[in-house]
């Protein structure tokens, strides 16, 4: 029988100095200076545009300063309830928010415009475009709405060689192109395919290969 090891690698590490900016220094520039009252941002942009990266970013940027952050995304299960004392309200993945998040979702901008709270969001079109209730689609492109520009090949090379380094993962430029060419240069789904590369290949005892690669992917598509 074959061992899997317990997920011990290091959690991708989203911050700023993590973050390559691309075309998108305007939109970063932007979120740094948000504070206390500032009007609401939008980011939208494709799969691997680095919206989620840019919301845990700031995040921890704001959390590092003694803030507490209100986080509520797709995947959170209501009811949605804002901290003791936030300071900033973060929605992410806003187009797949079902009725009930919806209506949770207006709750807290209510809320958060009450409080005075710094509210950024995100999803993969502009807020008028997402198939959402009227009163939460208003409120999302209330302020500024940035378009994320997803990154170059090289770029995205640079990020897979960065995390890869960082979790002791020997990355050979052959894995690279494998997986460049298969597969859309969405960040989110690389680096889950980075993490489940690097446990297989110490369940297996064998050195990350593109023929390793093919086997996970095929004992995963027959599943």
């Amino acid at each position: 029988m074959k061992q899997i090891p317990l997920s011990l690698g290091p959690e991708p590490d989203y911050t700023f100095d993590t973050l390559l900016t691309g075309a998108n220094i305007a939109a970063l520039t932007h979120v740094l200076g948000l504070g206390a009252g500032s009007p609401p941002v939008f980011l939208w942009g494709p799969p691997g545009s680095g919206k989620t990266h840019v919301l845990r970013a700031l995040a921890q940027h704001w959390q590092a300063a003694g803030a507490q952050v209100g986080w509520y995304d797709a995947d959170t299960p209501l009811p949605w309830e804002l901290p003791t004392h936030p300071s900033l309200l973060l929605l992410d993945d806003c187009q797949r928010f079902d009725p009930g998040q919806q209506h949770a979702a207006f709750a807290l901008f209510v809320e958060a415009a009450t409080l005075g709270l710094a509210v950024v969001s995100a999803g993969t079109a502009p807020p008028i475009d997402l198939a959402l209730r009227e009163d939460l689609r208003t409120r999302l492109g209330w302020g500024p709405t940035f378009a994320l520009q997803p990154l170059s090949e090289a770029e995205v090379r640079a990020v897979l060689r960065r995390e890869a380094d960082r979790r002791g993962i020997a990355l050979s430029d052959d894995v690279m192109d494998y997986l460049l060419t298969r597969y859309a240069r969405d960040l989110k789904h690389l680096m889950t395919l980075l993490d489940g590369l690097d446990e297989f290949a110490m369940a297996s005892k064998r050195a990350v290969t593109v023929p390793l690669l093919r086997q996970m992917l095929a004992d995963q598509a027959a599943l």
